[in-house]
């Protein structure tokens, strides 16, 4: 079993573990701090520092199991021996980064009503696809609904409901091509205190002040009733 850290605390920067496996695709511990790639949000990068030596991190997958989370070393890093001890420690500045776009896009879905087809989130823009009409959207008066909602100093809060729960409330989830995982007792909902609530296994800042200024910079037509919204955040 792998502790995941970032699920309760996305805040957590760094943390103690012992290497548990080491394969073709990359290295397993006991504890991590890195978030897999998953939800449209980019796996982790950052270091695994070791007194046999540091080995820098390029990307973190998913494994096999719920909890498995494997951490892709960078081209040419030295392989650690199962047993060792590490400090698994991300690219935190990236992180930051990832959490405000993560965050700002739940509320761009509590602006637009349509189902969401698609989405991703990259260092430099983000994105959701959403099942509306062209004429149903206005640049300018989402520009000023996400800009007052993140002035609004909303909380953002990760909390839990069980499978039979999530069941008996189809309406919480907002994703047509994605859905939320099940069969393991509960699943993991991101509340945003008034604005949106739906379920979401990715990281996210604490409140939406912290997001910052955040840009509409292009809407775009992907098919029919297929809108394609890309948004810009300034530095904080």
């Amino acid at each position: 079993m792998t502790t995941l850290r970032f699920r309760e605390d996305a805040y957590i920067r760094q943390c103690s573990a012992v290497v548990t496996n080491v394969d073709e695709r990359g290295i397993e511990l006991d504890s991590t701090v890195f978030y897999p790639t998953g939800g449209g949000q980019p796996g982790d990068a950052g270091i695994l520092r070791s007194v046999a030596g540091d080995i820098p991190i390029a990307n973190t997958i998913k494994g096999d199991r719920p909890d498995a989370v494997i951490h892709v070393p960078a081209a040419g890093a030295r392989v650690p021996a199962v047993g060792e001890a590490v400090v698994a420690e991300i690219d935190w500045d990236r992180r930051h980064r990832l959490m405000r776009f993560h965050t700002a896009l739940h509320l761009l879905c509590s602006i637009v009503p349509g189902a969401v087809t698609g989405g991703s989130i990259g260092e430099d823009k983000a994105r959701l696809d959403f099942d509306v009409a062209t004429e149903s959207l206005d640049k300018e008066s989402i520009q000023s609904r996400l800009a007052a909602l993140v002035a609004g100093a909303h909380p953002v809060t990760p909390r839990w409901i069980s499978d039979d729960e999530l069941a008996a409330r189809p309406e919480l989830v907002r994703t047509m091509s994605v859905k939320p995982p099940t069969g393991h007792g509960r699943v993991r909902l991101l509340d945003i205190e008034g604005i949106d609530l739906q379920p979401c296994g990715g990281t996210h800042v604490k409140n939406t002040a912290e997001i910052g200024n955040v840009l509409v910079t292009k809407i775009e037509n992907k098919g029919k009733q297929n809108r394609r919204i890309i948004i810009g955040l300034a530095a904080p």
